[in-house]
């Protein structure tokens, strides 16, 4: 009964812990981040000793698998010293004129995006890519619309199979997903710890039930639109086109290809990059004329390592290019139709 007690009084600080996010620069802390992909420490250092940094441009709200509301995803960002964030929730944009009317309120600049979900057709791998400002959002409502259906068939079998093994019933994971757009295997796995079949997120039973070599995997990849369409309709909507992750291809043709069909950049400041990643990445980004961006991949309680908003070392001008992008190009355009006359 008081293992019982102690371990709930656990789980309850911990999630107070993460949602406040007073993370301190502690050994452990460091420990972790150096463990999968240390940050650099020449970020700026506030007071108290806490890490503060300009811009976070991955981060994702109870609108898909993040813990927090968009107002204290952005009042945490303030509370850090993030000045710039973007929030880019799974194959969903209902958050971004909201996150934009509460940032203005708060002082912390919001840019506009989603992330949004394809397949390499090659292999069948799930790859994310990120749109940034798009002109017309509207335009990618029905694709939005499309992987969430594919997500929620993809969560409904997961389900299913994990009510098969536990006592836990659909309508009581579709609870712990309340307020987000779809059901995201951190709903499930927190339907598990909430009725004491877990004590953690992501652990062994996690990698269990979802690693796909393993016995009594429930997991199950969506076939999402190809990848190559996606990328498509994030022009077609005016928007700026980011490969999520690119160390994660399996295929090592494809970012050749994505950036021969029109890609505008690659994720490579984030804490899971490691640093020769990091370096490799940058250095194609600059061969190709390709922007690059990166971010936390904030989820609060629903990620998988320590960390908070602003925990990358992105730096300033990648903002600044971000920002000043479209204006470029057109110029740049206006420029080359100007030479073939």
């Amino acid at each position: 009964m008081c293992a019982v007690f102690c371990e709930k009084l656990f789980l309850f600080c911990f999630r107070i812990i993460m949602h406040t996010n007073q993370i301190w620069l502690n050994p452990l802390y460091i420990n972790v981040l150096g463990k999968y992909g240390k940050k650099s420490l020449s970020a700026l250092r506030g007071t108290e000793g806490r890490i503060y940094l300009s811009a976070d441009l991955h981060c994702h709200t109870k609108l898909s698998n993040g813990s927090l509301g968009i107002e204290d995803l952005i009042l945490l960002a303030k509370k850090r010293g993030v000045t710039t964030i973007a929030i880019t929730d799974h194959d969903c944009l209902a958050g971004t004129v909201r996150g934009k009317v509460i940032g203005e309120r708060h002082g912390v600049t919001v840019i506009p995006g989603v992330e949004l979900s394809g397949t390499d057709k090659t292999n069948g791998q799930e790859i994310h890519m990120l749109c940034y400002k798009p002109d017309f959002p509207d335009r990618l409502e029905g694709l939005c619309r499309r992987s969430s259906l594919i997500r929620k068939k993809s969560s409904h079998l997961m389900v299913l199979k994990t009510a098969q093994k536990y006592p836990i019933t659909p309508e009581f994971v579709a609870k712990c997903a309340s307020g987000s757009t779809n059901i995201f295997k951190v709903h499930i796995m927190q339907a598990l710890i909430e009725n004491g079949f877990a004590d953690r997120i992501y652990g062994d039973l996690y990698n269990q039930l979802f690693s796909k070599d393993k016995e009594g995997s429930i997991n199950h990849v969506p076939d999402y639109e190809d990848i190559f369409s996606i990328l498509e309709a994030i022009h077609e909507a005016g928007g700026i086109a980011v490969l999520a992750n690119p160390q994660k291809c399996k295929n090592d043709k494809l970012l050749d290809e994505l950036v021969e069909a029109g890609l505008d950049g690659i994720e490579i400041y984030t804490p899971e990059m490691s640093e020769e990643d990091k370096a490799s990445f940058a250095k194609y980004a600059k061969k190709k004329k390709i922007l690059t961006t990166g971010g936390s991949n904030f989820k609060g309680l629903y990620n998988k390592y320590v960390l908070s908003v602003g925990d990358c070392d992105l730096p300033d001008e990648c903002v600044q290019e971000l920002n000043s992008y479209k204006a470029r190009k057109k110029k740049a355009e206006r420029k080359k139709a100007q030479e073939e006359k």
